[in-house]
């Protein structure tokens, strides 16, 4: 039964750090239409920036410096690419953060190299203990930072000023412009916020009992673009559900690996994508998805 509570507290942790990155899917695609697939290259590139700041300037400031360099990288997507290309085909859009996803990831593994690069956590690889049931420090800091994250999101999606105006843009794009709302403006903060979301799941997702910064970072956001489509592409709140789901099944998946021997080694690193097209085959706009409905 510790066991069993174990994986599931892990998983919770994981599909919190999932439900972060999803969520950075979720808005961008509420904000401006776009399936952005250049978020295993963020989560790479918030990790390689906190690692190198951290070294000069200590953990604290290196990490919000690392922040900062992952925020600024998608909004320069957004507005070099992104934002030139508005009004072009979905497809397009989705096929052109491919490449961008290619070209970031490629400079990454080369700056990377081989090497297996630690964040200086001051937690460490310390232990907490619930009982009998244990997770790492930096597993259960990542839960606690993303609630707080996920509720303030949240917060300022209900009440804000840009809250509303993206709720108006993802509603009715040529009403909301005709109403003064600057659909730029949107989606440039849409890609800052999930910039910054993928480089705070970086920063825990590279930490115990993770060994540190490597390209295997990068297959971590595959797990999220599942959580992301599970929930909904346009719920914020399925995303955060999509992101427990997957992160509590891959968990519990890989713990009890030896007695699922009989469906392959690595089964595990399909769970999400399994999980996925069983909740699509039963409702295929995803867990919490808005059914467009058309008239014949």
């Amino acid at each position: 039964m510790s066991q069993f509570l174990s994986l599931v507290l892990n998983g919770i942790s994981l599909g919190t750090m999932y439900g972060l990155i999803a969520l950075g899917f979720v808005i961008i695609f509420k904000a401006s239409g776009v399936v952005s697939f250049t978020h295993g290259s963020l989560l790479l590139v918030g990790a390689y920036a906190i690692v190198r700041f951290c070294d000069p300037w200590g953990f604290w400031l290196g990490t919000l410096a690392g922040i900062a360099t992952t925020a600024l990288v998608a909004v320069l997507i957004e507005r070099l690419v992104i934002n030139r290309l508005r009004g072009a085909a979905d497809i397009s859009l989705a096929v052109v953060t491919i490449g961008v996803d290619i070209i970031l990831l490629t400079d990454m593994v080369r700056r990377i190299g081989s090497d297996i690069l630690n964040v200086p956590h001051p937690w460490g690889a310390r232990v907490l203990r619930l009982g009998d049931v244990g997770i790492s420090m930096n597993r259960a800091l990542a839960i606690a930072v993303a609630v707080v994250l996920i509720s303030l999101f949240f917060v300022a999606f209900t009440y804000s000023d840009w809250g509303v105006a993206m709720r108006a843009a993802a509603e009715d794009g040529e009403a909301a412009a005709l109403m003064g709302i600057r659909q730029g403006r949107v989606s440039l903060i849409a890609w800052l916020i999930a910039g910054v979301l993928a480089a705070v799941a970086a920063l825990f997702l590279v930490g115990a009992p993770t060994p540190g910064v490597s390209p295997a970072v990068y297959g971590v956001a595959l797990g999220a673009i599942p959580a992301a489509i599970l929930g909904g592409l346009d719920s914020t709140g399925g995303a955060l559900v999509g992101g427990l789901l997957i992160g509590i099944a891959e968990a519990l998946a890989a713990g009890y690996q030896d007695q699922l021997l009989f469906l392959g080694r690595g089964f595990g690193g399909v769970v999400p994508y399994l999980v996925m097209i069983i909740v699509l085959l039963i409702r295929p706009s995803g867990l919490f998805g808005t059914r467009e409905l058309s008239r014949v």
